[in-house]
């Protein structure tokens, strides 16, 4: 995971199976949760009024993943991946987070946190904007979602992925790559995973 935002803690992979666990020991790190450094929408952002993001038309069910992250991907849909299940759970001041490390690799990992302390979803991250290195909106699944970051360590397998599940609520999702064939290109990594969580929220 890249050292960057406070409210970048989380993140969850999903890949197609052995995406993850192709990748062997690297460079990335040896999965440890990096130092806060900085905060995706200020309080002033927080409090205004206008609009940024688009609108989430269809809020997802929020209960469960925010009070226990590692329900966002269902035992199949890790196991498929090539990750060591459960997660680990762990609190920051950003909100709660899940970190789920590779089968095969200690040095792989992808993680996924509801941003609870920001109030306005992804309105707050889209308030980041001028702070970013890289900033490109998309939508998952017909959801709004933005890739950004306040670093861009894209290459080195660091990948932010922001998605709106309601209005009020944005998840990040992202990965730590050591090494392997998605070090150089982790984002439709995060894609596929943020994709696979909102299937799940789904009921799907």
């Amino acid at each position: 995971m890249s050292k960057t935002r406070a409210f970048q803690l989380g993140a969850a992979a999903l890949a197609a199976a052995g995406v993850l666990s192709a990748c062997s020991g690297g460079s990335g790190g040896g999965g440890s949760i990096p130092p806060l450094s900085s905060t995706p929408g200020s309080t002033a952002a927080s409090s205004s009024a206008e609009q940024l993001a688009p609108a989430v038309a269809n809020p997802l069910p929020t209960d469960a993943l925010v009070s226990d992250p590692c329900s966002a991907l269902s035992a199949e849909q890790v196991q498929n991946i090539g990750l060591s299940g459960p997660g680990t759970s762990e609190q920051s001041d950003a909100g709660p987070m899940c970190k789920w490390k590779s089968a095969t690799s200690q040095f792989n990992a992808v993680f996924i946190s509801p941003i609870t302390a920001n109030k306005n979803g992804l309105n707050d991250i889209y308030a980041n904007k001028p702070k970013d290195k890289y900033f490109e909106p998309t939508t998952v699944s017909g959801y709004p979602a933005v890739y950004a970051d306040i670093l861009d360590s894209r290459a080195n397998g660091d990948c932010s992925l922001w998605v709106g599940v309601t209005d009020q609520l944005a998840v990040s999702v992202s990965t730590q790559i050591g090494s392997g064939q998605n070090k150089s290109n982790p984002c439709p990594v995060v894609e596929r995973v943020a994709t696979a969580m909102i299937q799940h929220l789904q009921g799907s």
